[in-house]
């Protein structure tokens, strides 16, 4: 088997998290980075002996080498790019959301149609957490009963304070949405992955806590303090905040909230599966450990151990018990995932893959407008 060859564009804090994870799966071979930023990119590529470093995505595509591009841009550019290395002939794996708006979202689903031996994925990376992947295998073997409700939460404090500043805040560069469409996104992707089901109706209220915010002169890198004498006063119109409540086509009713604006929260995603016979619950920041629980016999603690799950979930653990593995470990399972695919050589059209496709990417993205829609008309919204 020969190696497959990678070439990443977008070099800031995801990008870093793809070449790591790349780096970690021996089939693979990353052969190049590109970026806007032709500093960043040499300098990512110095640091990382990265033979190959471009300053656009067009010289990427022509090194005939590159197979597969990562597209790790910030949401405006997703749509452009996906289209030209979908046209280029390569294979592609693009960071969430899928694109800006559901127009584009569309169009890449369509424009895949005439391409039929691309494979594209896009990374909804909590599915393939080995315990999730556990959750949805006693869901799927009726170790709930029928499913009834779904609640959670995803919420993170990056942009508490007034002088947090990012280009996700402009929805120009973001979108529409900027809270449910970054994070809650994963939420839902999560949940539809773990029951089966899909999100049918919303009905939501969004909520802008910090309307102004100090736009700082220099750029700012996700996830970082800003530290800048110059500040410019800049008017936010997306969410900072949202609570949503769904229905979903196997009859589950749902509540989930996601915040940018929580204290003390860095990565806290909870999710609750309530069925007519059992509860499982799961929090990101645990990873390890799943609680069951039970109304007739004594709740308990399954720890993630490869020797005891479902052969799914033993898949994704690479870990003996008691050895944590957390976001990094499903960061690179997904795109292990989409690799291993690609080398068996499966297709689309025929094979039903793990990892989140274009389509199903597309979906969420129209799950979100109609969040904001509903937020808006104060209404439900289905789908």
């Amino acid at each position: 088997m020969q190696k497959i060859k990678v070439g990443i564009i977008g070099t800031g804090y995801i990008g870093v998290s793809h070449i790591e994870a790349v780096r970690r799966i021996g089939f693979l071979e990353l052969l190049a980075v590109a970026d806007a930023n032709q500093a960043l990119a040499q300098k990512k590529a110095k640091e990382f002996f990265i033979p190959r470093c471009y300053s656009s995505l067009e010289e990427m595509l022509a090194d005939p080498d590159i197979q597969v591009i990562h597209n790790c841009t910030p949401n405006n550019l997703h749509f452009d790019i996906n289209k030209k290395i979908i046209q280029a002939g390569k294979h592609v794996f693009s960071e969430k959301p899928l694109a800006r708006d559901s127009h584009e979202s569309g169009a890449l689903v369509a424009l895949l149609q005439a391409w039929p031996q691309t494979v594209a994925a896009v990374n909804f990376n909590y599915r393939m957490n080995p315990l999730v992947q556990e959750m949805r295998q006693r869901i799927a073997a009726g170790s709930l009963g029928k499913v009834n409700l779904v609640h959670g939460s995803y919420l993170q404090d990056w942009l508490l304070f007034d002088t947090d500043y990012n280009w996700r805040l402009e929805p120009e560069i973001a979108g529409v949405s900027r809270c449910i469409a970054d994070i809650g996104s994963h939420w839902m992707d999560a949940v539809q992955h773990l029951t089966g089901a899909r999100i049918t109706a919303v009905c939501a209220d969004l909520l802008t806590v910090i309307p102004v915010r100090k736009k700082p002169a220099g750029q700012v890198e996700t996830f970082s303090v800003a530290h800048s004498d110059a500040w410019e006063e800049h008017q936010i119109t997306t969410e900072d905040y949202g609570a949503v409540l769904f229905k979903m086509d196997n009859g589950a009713h749902g509540v989930f909230c996601a915040s940018e604006v929580s204290a003390g929260h860095g990565c806290y995603i909870d999710i609750e599966i309530n069925g007519s016979q059992a509860t499982l619950k799961w929090n990101q920041e645990t990873a390890d450990q799943l609680w069951m629980g039970f109304r007739d016999q004594d709740n308990h603690l399954v720890m993630r151990d490869p020797h005891s799950m479902s052969p799914e979930a033993r898949a994704l653990s690479y870990l003996a018990k008691g050895h944590p593995e957390g976001w990094n470990d499903a960061f690179k399972n997904n795109i292990a995932s989409f690799y291993q695919y690609l080398a068996a050589g499966k297709k689309l059209q025929t094979d039903q893959p793990d990892f989140a496709t274009f389509a199903d990417a597309d979906y969420i993205v129209q799950l979100t407008e109609a969040i904001v829609q509903s937020s808006k008309t104060r209404q439900w919204v289905e789908l």
